[in-house]
């Protein structure tokens, strides 16, 4: 059960690193949708590899091949499968290690749990499994784009680079111009420089993806084990790498008084309900209130770094650990479209969960 997540709208992926493909398995998806192909590709065009000197130089083009539950361009309402051949695996980059544990991979841990792993690139524990995700994300954003639903994420932390301007001072159409995915160019600019310095050191530096979503109708979320913000902090911290998920002011509200943070409830001369400002991260009592939404989401270092390590082998013997293969020196600017594809199919599950959904004609 651990590859299934939705109740609604709900999606089942499979496949390996280095296996023969990676996908995912849509159920829930409502009929009559029109399937734009080449969305659903252009969003694994943002995810794969190879996209800059400061990614992976994998070499995969992660062309999309759907299988079933679309006819003449529309879902049917049936189960609908979508592929991606793997093709540049290149395996003997992982037979050192074998019977090796790699330091904070989870060589160890699926070890002790299956009594096996599949060392190549990591098997399943592999991001590689993400373009599942991705897949079923843009499906879920072609839904919620035609009821005025928009997501959009982008790379606001890199190391101690952060940037400082909160989200309502962002061009972030500008956020697909450059390689980082960070909607300010000056310092889009820093932050690539920083990862190819430390990539030329065979090392690896952590990062924040911050998500902002606009036209979410008040009432998403169900109390009490099934909170918006909750459910959204689990899909987070479901991808490979994450450490850490905040919603509205996060951690910083701590900081605050309770007259300093309280949202202030207004009514509009149109009749909308709205609030002043906006520190409930657009979610209360973890139901949507119609504000914007937004949050972050903290990823680690990449585990594998173009360093000797110390770790032990599968019989318990002290090792030294060689990183070789090809790996991301900073997971964000890829963990993007990523970040978003969660978002949508989370958002999606629960606008199906309220209700019949009436697409406009």
């Amino acid at each position: 059960m651990g590859s299934i997540y939705g109740k609604i709208f709900q999606i089942s992926t499979f496949g390996e690193s280095h296996g023969a493909a990676v996908g995912v398995v849509v159920q829930g998806c409502p009929a009559g949708i029109s399937f734009d192909l080449e969305f659903i590709q252009s969003e694994l065009d943002r995810r794969k590899p190879g996209q800059s000197r400061i990614t992976t130089q994998r070499k995969e083009a992660d062309s999309i091949e759907v299988v079933s539950g679309v006819f003449e361009g529309k879902t049917t309402g049936t189960p609908i499968a979508m592929l991606v051949w793997n093709g540049d695996q290149r395996s003997k980059d992982y037979s050192h290690i074998a019977d090796q544990f790699r330091p904070s991979h989870a060589d160890y841990t699926y070890f002790a749990k299956y009594g096996l792993r599949d060392y190549r690139g990591g098997g399943r524990s592999s991001a590689r499994e993400t373009v599942a995700r991705v897949a079923a994300g843009a499906l879920a954003k072609l839904v919620l784009a035609q009821l005025g639903v928009k997501i959009t994420a982008y790379v606001s932390q890199v190391g101690t680079l952060k940037l400082l301007r909160p989200v309502e001072q962002l061009d972030l159409s500008v956020t697909e111009t450059n390689a980082v995915r960070c909607p300010d160019p000056e310092m889009a600019d820093q932050m690539f420089h920083y990862i190819d310095e430390i990539r030329k050191q065979g090392d690896s530096v952590g990062g924040v993806v911050s998500a902002y979503i606009t036209g979410c109708p008040v009432g998403l979320g169900e109390p009490v084990f099934d909170k918006l913000h909750a459910e959204l902090g689990k899909a987070m911290l479901s991808i490979n790498a994450v450490k850490g998920f905040e919603y509205g002011s996060g951690f910083d509200g701590v900081e605050k008084k309770g007259s300093e943070h309280n949202d202030v409830i207004v009514k509009e001369a149109d009749g909308t309900v709205r609030t002043l400002t906006n520190h409930s991260g657009g979610i209360q009592g973890g139901i949507s209130n119609g504000e914007p939404i937004y949050f972050r989401v903290g990823f680690k270092p990449v585990a594998t770094i173009m360093q000797d390590q110390d770790s032990i082998n599968e019989k318990g013997d002290k090792i030294t650990v060689s990183g070789k293969g090809r790996h991301d020196p900073c997971v964000v600017p890829r963990a993007v479209p990523i970040v978003e594809a969660m978002a949508a199919i989370v958002i999606l599950d629960f606008y199906l969960r309220n209700r019949v959904i009436q697409m406009p004609a």
